[in-house]
Protein backbone atom coordinates (compact mmCIF):
# COMPACT_ATOMS: atom_id res chain seq x y z
CA UNK A 1 0.00 0.00 0.00
CA UNK A 2 1.33 3.43 -0.95
CA UNK A 3 -0.18 6.90 -0.66
CA UNK A 4 -0.77 7.27 -4.40
CA UNK A 5 -1.34 3.72 -5.64
CA UNK A 6 -2.74 0.44 -4.32
CA UNK A 7 -1.37 -2.83 -5.66
CA UNK A 8 -3.47 -6.02 -5.45
CA UNK A 9 -2.03 -9.34 -6.58
CA UNK A 10 -4.46 -12.09 -7.55
CA UNK A 11 -2.55 -15.01 -8.96
CA UNK A 12 -1.15 -14.09 -12.36
CA UNK A 13 -3.09 -10.81 -12.56
CA UNK A 14 -2.15 -7.63 -10.69
CA UNK A 15 -4.45 -4.62 -10.32
CA UNK A 16 -2.88 -1.21 -9.75
CA UNK A 17 -5.43 1.35 -8.50
CA UNK A 18 -4.80 5.09 -8.56
CA UNK A 19 -5.82 6.66 -5.25
CA UNK A 20 -5.58 10.37 -6.07
CA UNK A 21 -7.44 12.27 -8.83
CA UNK A 22 -4.39 14.38 -9.77
CA UNK A 23 -0.73 13.51 -10.19
CA UNK A 24 1.36 14.97 -7.40
CA UNK A 25 5.16 14.59 -7.52
CA UNK A 26 4.88 11.54 -5.25
CA UNK A 27 2.64 9.85 -7.81
CA UNK A 28 5.43 9.65 -10.37
CA UNK A 29 7.92 8.30 -7.84
CA UNK A 30 5.52 5.58 -6.74
CA UNK A 31 4.48 4.74 -10.30
CA UNK A 32 8.07 4.03 -11.28
CA UNK A 33 8.65 1.98 -8.14
CA UNK A 34 5.48 -0.08 -8.55
CA UNK A 35 6.04 -0.95 -12.19
CA UNK A 36 9.74 -1.55 -11.59
CA UNK A 37 8.75 -4.15 -8.99
CA UNK A 38 6.07 -5.68 -11.23
CA UNK A 39 8.62 -6.20 -14.01
CA UNK A 40 10.47 -8.61 -11.70
CA UNK A 41 7.44 -10.84 -10.97
CA UNK A 42 8.00 -14.00 -13.00
CA UNK A 43 4.44 -15.22 -12.34
CA UNK A 44 2.84 -12.03 -13.65
CA UNK A 45 0.73 -12.39 -16.81
CA UNK A 46 -1.38 -9.22 -17.00
CA UNK A 47 -1.83 -5.87 -15.22
CA UNK A 48 -4.99 -3.80 -14.84
CA UNK A 49 -4.49 -0.06 -14.25
CA UNK A 50 -7.59 1.65 -12.87
CA UNK A 51 -8.58 4.44 -10.46
CA UNK A 52 -10.35 4.34 -7.11
CA UNK A 53 -11.30 8.01 -7.26
CA UNK A 54 -14.12 10.02 -8.82
CA UNK A 55 -12.10 10.34 -12.01
CA UNK A 56 -9.30 8.40 -13.66
CA UNK A 57 -6.94 11.37 -13.69
CA UNK A 58 -7.11 15.14 -13.93
CA UNK A 59 -3.44 15.06 -14.90
CA UNK A 60 -0.65 16.94 -13.17
CA UNK A 61 -1.45 18.43 -9.76
CA UNK A 62 -0.33 21.94 -10.72
CA UNK A 63 -0.16 23.53 -7.24
CA UNK A 64 1.81 20.57 -5.88
CA UNK A 65 4.07 20.55 -8.95
CA UNK A 66 4.89 24.25 -8.68
CA UNK A 67 5.47 23.88 -4.93
CA UNK A 68 7.88 20.96 -5.41
CA UNK A 69 9.49 21.83 -8.71
CA UNK A 70 9.09 25.59 -8.88
CA UNK A 71 12.82 26.42 -9.13
CA UNK A 72 13.31 23.90 -11.94
CA UNK A 73 10.15 24.94 -13.79
CA UNK A 74 11.03 28.62 -13.57
CA UNK A 75 14.50 27.76 -14.87
CA UNK A 76 17.11 30.48 -15.14
CA UNK A 77 18.71 31.20 -18.47
CA UNK A 78 21.96 29.63 -17.31
CA UNK A 79 23.03 26.08 -18.06
CA UNK A 80 22.58 24.76 -14.51
CA UNK A 81 18.90 25.72 -14.35
CA UNK A 82 18.17 24.33 -17.80
CA UNK A 83 20.03 21.12 -16.99
CA UNK A 84 18.01 20.66 -13.80
CA UNK A 85 14.78 21.06 -15.77
CA UNK A 86 15.97 18.59 -18.42
CA UNK A 87 16.82 16.05 -15.72
CA UNK A 88 13.41 16.50 -14.08
CA UNK A 89 11.59 15.91 -17.35
CA UNK A 90 13.68 12.83 -18.11
CA UNK A 91 12.94 11.43 -14.64
CA UNK A 92 9.20 11.93 -15.11
CA UNK A 93 9.36 10.37 -18.56
CA UNK A 94 11.10 7.32 -17.11
CA UNK A 95 8.22 6.65 -14.70
CA UNK A 96 5.71 6.55 -17.57
CA UNK A 97 8.10 4.48 -19.67
CA UNK A 98 8.23 1.96 -16.80
CA UNK A 99 4.55 1.27 -17.56
CA UNK A 100 5.25 0.86 -21.28
CA UNK A 101 8.20 -1.41 -20.50
CA UNK A 102 6.20 -3.73 -18.25
CA UNK A 103 6.94 -7.17 -19.75
CA UNK A 104 3.27 -8.21 -19.70
CA UNK A 105 0.24 -6.41 -21.18
CA UNK A 106 -1.15 -3.48 -19.19
CA UNK A 107 -4.87 -2.74 -19.53
CA UNK A 108 -6.04 0.78 -18.68
CA UNK A 109 -9.61 0.90 -17.34
CA UNK A 110 -10.63 4.57 -17.62
CA UNK A 111 -13.64 6.38 -16.20
CA UNK A 112 -14.69 10.04 -16.22
CA UNK A 113 -11.78 12.40 -16.99
CA UNK A 114 -8.42 11.37 -18.43
CA UNK A 115 -6.50 14.61 -18.97
CA UNK A 116 -2.92 15.62 -19.69
CA UNK A 117 -0.62 13.38 -17.67
CA UNK A 118 -3.45 10.86 -17.38
CA UNK A 119 -3.45 10.51 -21.15
CA UNK A 120 0.35 10.20 -21.16
CA UNK A 121 -0.12 7.32 -18.73
CA UNK A 122 -2.80 5.41 -20.65
CA UNK A 123 -0.99 5.73 -23.97
CA UNK A 124 1.87 3.83 -22.32
CA UNK A 125 -0.56 0.94 -21.72
CA UNK A 126 -1.18 -1.84 -24.23
CA UNK A 127 -4.98 -1.74 -24.17
CA UNK A 128 -7.49 0.89 -23.13
CA UNK A 129 -11.19 0.53 -22.30
CA UNK A 130 -13.46 3.17 -20.79
CA UNK A 131 -16.87 4.06 -19.45
CA UNK A 132 -19.44 5.95 -21.49
CA UNK A 133 -18.82 9.08 -19.39
CA UNK A 134 -15.07 9.12 -20.13
CA UNK A 135 -13.54 12.29 -21.51
CA UNK A 136 -10.01 12.68 -22.88
CA UNK A 137 -7.80 15.70 -23.53
CA UNK A 138 -4.21 16.55 -24.40
CA UNK A 139 -4.54 19.53 -22.09
CA UNK A 140 -0.93 20.73 -21.78
CA UNK A 141 -1.26 23.40 -24.47
CA UNK A 142 -3.89 25.09 -22.30
CA UNK A 143 -1.36 25.55 -19.51
CA UNK A 144 1.52 26.85 -21.64
CA UNK A 145 3.41 23.59 -22.07
CA UNK A 146 4.46 21.20 -24.81
CA UNK A 147 3.32 17.78 -23.53
CA UNK A 148 6.58 16.12 -22.57
CA UNK A 149 6.08 12.78 -20.82
CA UNK A 150 4.83 10.61 -23.64
CA UNK A 151 1.53 11.47 -25.30
CA UNK A 152 3.09 13.27 -28.28
CA UNK A 153 5.32 10.24 -28.89
CA UNK A 154 2.86 7.40 -28.23
CA UNK A 155 -0.53 8.84 -29.20
CA UNK A 156 0.26 9.01 -32.96
CA UNK A 157 1.00 5.27 -32.82
CA UNK A 158 -2.48 4.71 -31.41
CA UNK A 159 -4.75 7.18 -33.23
CA UNK A 160 -2.59 8.46 -36.08
CA UNK A 161 -0.85 11.74 -36.82
CA UNK A 162 -3.82 13.86 -37.94
CA UNK A 163 -5.99 13.11 -34.91
CA UNK A 164 -3.03 13.62 -32.57
CA UNK A 165 -2.34 17.03 -34.09
CA UNK A 166 -5.99 17.99 -33.68
CA UNK A 167 -6.03 17.10 -30.01
CA UNK A 168 -2.57 18.42 -29.15
CA UNK A 169 -2.96 21.76 -30.93
CA UNK A 170 -6.50 22.54 -29.70
CA UNK A 171 -6.48 20.99 -26.22
CA UNK A 172 -10.13 20.10 -26.82
CA UNK A 173 -11.99 17.35 -24.99
CA UNK A 174 -13.28 14.27 -26.76
CA UNK A 175 -15.89 11.86 -25.46
CA UNK A 176 -15.89 8.07 -25.30
CA UNK A 177 -17.64 7.70 -28.66
CA UNK A 178 -14.97 9.75 -30.44
CA UNK A 179 -12.23 7.93 -28.55
CA UNK A 180 -13.65 4.61 -29.74
CA UNK A 181 -13.86 5.82 -33.34
CA UNK A 182 -10.22 6.94 -33.23
CA UNK A 183 -9.05 3.64 -31.74
CA UNK A 184 -7.89 5.28 -28.50
CA UNK A 185 -10.08 2.76 -26.67
CA UNK A 186 -11.29 -0.64 -27.83
CA UNK A 187 -14.43 -0.92 -25.68
CA UNK A 188 -16.91 1.49 -24.10
CA UNK A 189 -18.78 0.19 -21.05
CA UNK A 190 -21.91 1.65 -19.44
CA UNK A 191 -20.54 2.16 -15.91
CA UNK A 192 -17.62 1.51 -13.59
CA UNK A 193 -18.86 -1.91 -12.46
CA UNK A 194 -19.06 -3.05 -16.07
CA UNK A 195 -15.64 -1.46 -16.73
CA UNK A 196 -13.98 -3.40 -13.92
CA UNK A 197 -15.63 -6.62 -15.06
CA UNK A 198 -14.55 -6.09 -18.67
CA UNK A 199 -10.98 -5.31 -17.60
CA UNK A 200 -10.87 -8.47 -15.51
CA UNK A 201 -12.28 -10.56 -18.36
CA UNK A 202 -9.71 -9.15 -20.77
CA UNK A 203 -6.84 -9.73 -18.33
CA UNK A 204 -8.02 -13.29 -17.66
CA UNK A 205 -8.24 -14.06 -21.36
CA UNK A 206 -4.68 -12.81 -21.83
CA UNK A 207 -3.43 -14.68 -18.74
CA UNK A 208 -4.82 -17.98 -20.06
CA UNK A 209 -2.51 -17.85 -23.06
CA UNK A 210 1.09 -19.19 -22.99
CA UNK A 211 2.87 -16.64 -20.77
CA UNK A 212 6.21 -16.58 -22.57
CA UNK A 213 4.44 -16.20 -25.91
CA UNK A 214 2.38 -13.29 -24.58
CA UNK A 215 5.56 -11.58 -23.40
CA UNK A 216 7.15 -12.30 -26.77
CA UNK A 217 4.22 -10.84 -28.71
CA UNK A 218 4.38 -7.64 -26.66
CA UNK A 219 8.14 -7.39 -27.07
CA UNK A 220 7.99 -7.85 -30.84
CA UNK A 221 5.13 -5.37 -31.27
CA UNK A 222 6.97 -2.77 -29.19
CA UNK A 223 10.28 -3.21 -30.98
CA UNK A 224 9.16 -1.41 -34.13
CA UNK A 225 8.44 1.83 -32.27
CA UNK A 226 10.72 1.69 -29.22
CA UNK A 227 13.50 3.75 -30.81
CA UNK A 228 11.11 6.32 -32.27
CA UNK A 229 9.47 6.89 -28.89
CA UNK A 230 12.81 7.09 -27.06
CA UNK A 231 14.19 9.63 -29.54
CA UNK A 232 11.01 11.71 -29.31
CA UNK A 233 11.11 11.77 -25.53
CA UNK A 234 14.69 12.99 -25.49
CA UNK A 235 13.90 15.64 -28.10
CA UNK A 236 10.90 17.06 -26.19
CA UNK A 237 12.89 17.07 -22.94
CA UNK A 238 15.55 19.18 -24.66
CA UNK A 239 12.90 21.47 -26.18
CA UNK A 240 11.16 22.12 -22.87
CA UNK A 241 14.44 22.55 -21.02
CA UNK A 242 15.11 25.41 -23.43
CA UNK A 243 11.65 26.90 -23.88
CA UNK A 244 9.28 25.85 -21.06
CA UNK A 245 10.13 28.72 -18.69
CA UNK A 246 8.04 31.60 -20.02
CA UNK A 247 5.67 34.40 -19.07
CA UNK A 248 2.86 32.33 -20.57
CA UNK A 249 3.59 29.44 -18.19
CA UNK A 250 3.41 31.85 -15.26
CA UNK A 251 0.18 33.29 -16.64
CA UNK A 252 -1.30 29.80 -16.89
CA UNK A 253 -0.44 29.12 -13.24
CA UNK A 254 -1.87 32.47 -12.12
CA UNK A 255 -5.05 31.97 -14.13
CA UNK A 256 -5.50 28.48 -12.70
CA UNK A 257 -5.11 29.79 -9.15
CA UNK A 258 -7.56 32.64 -9.81
CA UNK A 259 -10.00 30.43 -11.74
CA UNK A 260 -10.00 32.77 -14.73
CA UNK A 261 -9.18 32.31 -18.42
CA UNK A 262 -5.48 32.85 -19.18
CA UNK A 263 -4.30 35.60 -21.52
CA UNK A 264 -1.28 34.32 -23.43
CA UNK A 265 1.10 36.80 -25.09
CA UNK A 266 3.80 34.58 -26.53
CA UNK A 267 6.48 35.75 -24.11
Amino acid sequence: MTSQLRVDHDGAITTVSILTPAMAPAFFTELGEVFGALAKRAELRAVILRADTKTFSYGLDLPAAFAAWGPSLSGSGLAAGRTALWQLIRELQATITAVADCPVPVIAAIHHWCIGGGLDLVTACDLRICTADARFSVREIKVGMVADIGSLQRLPLVIGDAATRELALTGRDIDATRALSLGLVSQVLPDRAALDEAARTLATEIAENPPLVVRGVKRVLDQATRGVVADGLERVATWNAAFLPSEDLGEAAAAFASRRPPVFKGR
